[in-house]
């Protein structure tokens, strides 16, 4: 039996993407702009990080040992609980973990018997063992669109991890030049693995590869530090792998995370918000605990730091993508649901402001946050509250944004017209104490400016 723990990619990965963003190349494909810009239009996705791994709890490390397979047996696994969660807290789009650095495959693969469907793991014998399936096929019937996680690095392998050598660190443990037999042979499994997710379960609208030191040796960037280690060229043929994807799911969206070029088609910002808008497509994935994968008692965020991340991200022109992972039974957490529910509360009420909406200089001025809407004749004004009761005070100001003549204030949450004056470069917005009263959305409001406003610098 091999046993390691690695430290988490996601804990190495430094994000340097204000300074490559000259690298980012748009797609030539017509079919694939028009599916970015859709998706820049969901703004609000789920993440969810699940394998054997999870009956582990443990954070932060992925795991690779074969005995987890043996006692895999998520048998409250229904993953329509997930969809109806994630749809009522307003989400369009997930991601899901086909398969991780572990090599555990949470699909019916055929190349390897490593996987949630063969005899040796124990909901092998349960009608709904291909999770993947079940879960797309889940999400896509609530209208959905459905992302594909596939990790290139795989420990499991014996064409990445030759039990020859001993794994030295996450990278393939073999030099391979001196062995290219070895190495094409891993290609081909990588190759013919992406080719059953793209060819066998349905619409498949999102790539997203992870494992970004399987590259080029010519594509690393020795000014980030994570990268410092790759020493050894992991190509693994990504143009023939996007052109297949292509030719089974036109205008996919392929996301070779960190490896800038034609084949990352948005950057993933990692638990972290960029001080600005970035000058691409992008997304940020964050954790709604503290860990990728399942913990027991996990430190989950608090619906009012969610949904004002979630502001956050849109007014700098992102989406945000949160992961929840399912525990070894198949299930969330209840505290999970708890928060999911709080954020649809409120986008049932201020997701006007975030779907389809644009990021409109200034962004943001103390607490208040900024979008347009997508034809820009409308500006929205986010108040973010310290506590999850909102109290406004008695004006508003709206700093370095002079509303127009004849334009009309309100709130979301209250169908009053609110009186205004400008002052300077500045808007000035009257909330009597009676409107005040009836605001009962918690942790933002959103003020909704109609035509003639001006942005000023």
């Amino acid at each position: 039996m091999r046993f390691i723990l690695i430290t988490s990619y996601c804990l190495l990965q430094a994000t340097i993407i204000i300074a490559q963003h000259h690298k980012y190349i748009a797609p030539s494909d017509t079919l694939v702009r028009q599916n970015i810009s859709k998706w820049q239009g969901m703004k609000f996705g789920l993440f969810i990080h699940w394998g054997t791994y999870s009956q582990w709890g443990i954070v932060e490390s992925w795991s690779l040992c074969p005995d987890l397979q043996t006692t895999f047996n998520p048998v409250r696994f229904a993953p329509e609980k997930w969809v109806q969660a994630a749809k009522d807290a307003g989400m369009r789009y997930m991601i899901f973990t086909t398969k991780h650095h572990d090599g555990f495959n949470m699909f019916d693969t055929k190349e390897t018997d490593y996987k949630i469907t063969d005899k040796k793991t124990p909901f092998s014998a349960h009608p709904r063992n291909n999770v993947t399936k079940e879960i797309f096929n889940a999400f896509r019937k609530e209208g959905f669109s459905i992302g594909a996680y596939f990790s290139k690095p795989d420990w499991h392998s014996d064409n990445y991890w030759w039990p020859y050598f001993p794994p030295r660190d996450r990278n393939v443990n073999y030099e391979v030049k001196k062995y290219p037999e070895r190495w094409k042979a891993f290609k081909e499994f990588t190759y013919n693995q992406i080719k059953e997710l793209m060819s066998q379960y349905g619409k498949v609208d999102i790539l997203w590869l992870d494992g970004g030191w399987v590259r080029p040796l010519s594509t690393v960037d020795t000014t980030v530090e994570w990268q410092k280690g790759i020493k050894i060229d992991q190509d693994i043929d990504m143009k023939r792998i996007a052109a297949m994807a292509r030719s089974y799911q036109p205008g996919i969206l392929v996301v070779d995370r960190t490896v800038t070029g034609e084949y990352e088609n948005y950057t993933t910002p990692e638990q972290e918000v960029p001080n600005e808008p970035l000058p691409f497509p992008w997304e940020t994935c964050m954790t709604m605990g503290d860990s990728w994968s399942f913990v027991p008692n996990d430190n989950y965020k608090s619906a009012h730091k969610l949904v004002q991340l979630l502001v956050k991200i849109i007014s700098r022109g992102g989406n945000f993508l949160l992961n929840i992972g399912p525990g070894p039974e198949g299930d969330w957490d209840p505290v999970a649901y708890h928060r999911l529910q709080d954020i649809g509360k409120w986008m049932a009420v201020n997701g006007e402001g975030i779907y389809h909406s644009k990021p409109v200089v200034p962004y943001s001025t103390d607490n208040i946050y900024y979008t347009q809407s997508k034809d820009g004749n409308i500006l929205y004004a986010f108040y973010l509250s310290e506590t999850d009761a909102v109290t406004l005070p008695g004006q508003v100001i709206l700093k370095n944004i002079v509303a127009g003549k004849g334009s009309k204030i309100s709130l979301l949450v209250a169908t009053a017209k609110l009186k205004w004056k400008t002052e300077g470069n500045n808007t000035v917005i009257a909330v009597p104490s009676s409107v005040a009263a009836k605001v009962t959305s918690q942790y933002v409001v959103t003020f909704k400016i109609q035509k003639g406003y001006q942005k000023k610098r």
